[in-house]
């Protein structure tokens, strides 16, 4: 295709969104962004179909269970942790939080280079380990190796190809396929969170856990035998180097800035709620459910605007998703005074704090060359890792701070997201600018 008649497609795109009064961005950016999305109408292609069912299980395995450490968190104040206070043990899901982050990049750069069933087994192997060897700890660093390092590690090498894989089968409802894929971290978040605080009660914390574990290694490796990649350009990265340009592109490295204020809040309602729901002299039964509440939220919040992404344009819903959550928290949360009124603002949180985790994975992959999609996907992640690493210990500090009022620290979320989403916005008003510029 000439550069003339490249030109001319561009015009006609534009001039047709104009006659719709919106500009839309659910085509791709990249002009190498797009694979033979054989799955045209969500239907007929069973690798493709398969691919994001074993990413389903491999993300409420992982993800979900990482979505729950609000459960951990709350037992470990009253049990084993009970003489640590409750920044010192955030450290421990945000130390989790860190490793999944940061692995991205190079767990990215060796997906692109090697696929993903090697990576995968390899991550089934750590979180089982992980899994494992905390439910025998019996010291706060144990708990750091065990639950922080390794499973977050294994949780790196199993969402990360997994999410690159189904980007590689699907281009124009690619949003809807990770959504789907990403629903299921959600669906984990729902189940873990009543399975665990229920199995903690009945058997210990112990077997509990080895239970968590042992379902983790069936659905994990259900996950790696259906996982595949799309076949690809064969002239892949040689050099992680070559991954690396992306930090050059101003509308890549301004979604990681927008990801990285929404990452420092985003999971501090996550791992605060239930000690929050308590403090308010619920019912600890009560609150574990108020979590899993949360959580279901966000299994309809990853599909629905995952689906609506690929009709109105990906950039076009991340922004207001966000910026929505973050309002929920400096609003409906500050104000929730009540086990019905913290119910609502779990629920709402959960939906429209889903659509994140859904949604930016597309985006990546929308500015991206299809044969980097792995490394670029990596590196947003590694970006965002250290305020991720922060947001939790942080929100800790807050709280002791303030007298265990919980005021400041929701103030700290909220207003982090909220950032975040304007940042999102840029990114989207830059791209159209792009566009039109092209004309």
């Amino acid at each position: 295709m000439t550069d003339i008649e490249k030109r001319s497609q561009i015009a006609e795109s534009v001039e047709e969104c104009k006659s719709r009064g919106r500009i839309r961005d659910s085509t791709a950016t990249y002009a190498s962004s797009s694979s033979t999305d054989t799955s045209e109408g969500m239907g007929g292609n069973a690798k493709g179909y398969l691919t994001v069912f074993g990413a389903f299980l491999a993300l409420f395995c992982t993800f979900g269970q990482m979505n729950a450490f609000g459960t951990f968190q709350a037992w470990y104040t009253t049990h084993q942790l009970s003489t640590f206070d409750a920044s010192t043990i955030a450290w421990i899901g945000s130390l989790q939080l860190w490793v999944f982050f940061f692995s991205g990049g190079p767990i990215g750069y060796l997906y692109d280079m090697y696929g993903p069933r090697a990576l995968m087994l390899v991550g089934t192997l750590c979180c089982v380990l992980g899994i494992m060897m905390t439910s025998i700890s019996t010291q706060y660093y144990q708990y750091i190796l065990s639950q922080g390092i390794l499973f977050g590690l294994g949780v790196g090498l199993l969402f990360y190809p997994s999410l690159a894989s189904v980007s590689t089968h699907f281009a124009k409802y690619r949003a809807t396929a990770t959504g789907i894929a990403v629903a299921g971290s959600g669906l984990g978040g729902v189940v873990f969170p009543i399975m665990l605080q229920s199995l903690f009660v009945r058997v210990g914390f112990g077997w509990a856990t080895r239970i968590s574990g042992l379902l983790c290694a069936v659905l994990c490796g259900i996950a790696v035998l259906t996982v595949s990649e799309s076949p690809r350009p064969t002239d892949r990265p040689t050099t992680q180097l070559m991954g690396l340009k992306c930090l050059r592109d101003s509308s890549y490295m301004l979604l990681a800035a927008g990801g990285s204020l929404v990452a420092l809040g985003w999971f501090i309602p996550y791992f605060y709620v239930v000690d929050y729901a308590q403090s308010l002299g619920i019912s600890s039964h009560m609150s574990f459910v108020v979590l899993a509440l949360m959580n279901a939220g966000g299994v309809f919040g990853r599909i629905a605007p995952a689906v609506l992404s690929d009709r109105i344009g990906r950039f076009n819903l991340l922004a207001p998703t966000s910026l929505i959550a973050g309002l929920l928290i400096l609003v409906s949360w500050m104000f929730a005074r009540s086990l019905p009124s913290l119910i609502v603002f779990s629920v709402l949180y959960g939906f429209f704090s889903g659509s994140f985790i859904s949604v930016v994975t597309p985006c990546v992959a929308q500015i991206s060359d299809i044969r980097e999609i792995g490394i670029r996907i990596g590196i947003m992640y590694s970006i965002i890792s250290f305020p991720a690493l922060i947001g939790g210990p942080v929100a800790g500090l807050i709280l002791a701070h303030n007298h265990g009022s919980y005021h400041g620290m929701i103030i700290f979320s909220g207003t982090t997201v909220v950032a975040g989403s304007l940042l999102f916005l840029g990114v989207k008003i830059r791209l159209n600018s792009n566009l039109l510029a092209r004309v």
